[in-house]
């Protein structure tokens, strides 16, 4: 049996929130934050925050919103409740939060087949290719780090996960893991002059 896993496609407008356009237009492994975040209908912002300003409130997992010459209002931060750095939460930002839950909700969709087949390895087996398949298609969307599939993510459903005893309660257990991308919030430019060198 196979399963065919659709993601939800939403159509970008100005008039849908920043996240929503976001997941729309580049998944929802990218922040819902910077630039392209505008924020529609609001006139003014109460508080112009400054860049000092945004950079202590950021390591104390506080989204900023932001006023900008040119793109106008835009949500500056992409952190969770868990993200203060002093936590080190591994659901420290937003885009990672939400590509697991998306990963964990559309995997138990993709695996309602599984209900009363026969738990030995030609399921098993099955199982490892539909999920593998889902997790292929988000990798070549970019969706995890790293530059193969064996670096960015992996399916585990065998004798290892699921053990006679397992069997014998009519369990199966698949293991998924992936490697999320996580947002460059501070870019860092460092210039060096070199003085007293002239070309020859």
């Amino acid at each position: 049996m196979r399963f065919e896993f659709k993601p939800l496609r939403l159509v970008p407008s100005q008039t849908v929130p920043a996240m929503a356009r976001t997941d729309a237009t580049r998944g929802v492994w990218k922040a819902p934050a910077g630039l392209e975040a505008t924020i529609t209908g609001a006139r003014e912002l109460a508080v112009k925050m400054t860049d000092g300003e945004n950079g202590r409130l950021n390591p104390l997992g506080l989204n900023c919103l932001r006023t900008f010459p040119v793109t106008g209002h835009v949500v500056w931060g992409s952190r969770t409740l868990d993200g203060a750095d002093v936590l080190a939460s591994e659901w420290k930002y937003i885009p990672v939060r939400r590509v697991a839950l998306y990963i964990e909700e559309s995997l138990f969709r993709g695996t309602q087949w599984v209900v009363f087949e026969p738990n030995d390895e030609p399921t098993w087996a099955q199982i490892r290719l539909n999920l593998g398949a889902f997790m292929q298609n988000l990798f070549r969307q970019g969706a995890f780090q790293g530059q193969s599939p064996r670096e960015a993510y992996f399916v585990k459903c065998d004798k290892e996960t699921t053990t006679q005893d397992d069997i014998n309660r009519g369990v199966v257990n698949i293991v998924v893991g992936f490697a999320p991308l996580k947002p460059a919030e501070f870019v860092v430019i460092k210039i060096q002059q070199i003085a007293g060198q002239v070309a020859a």
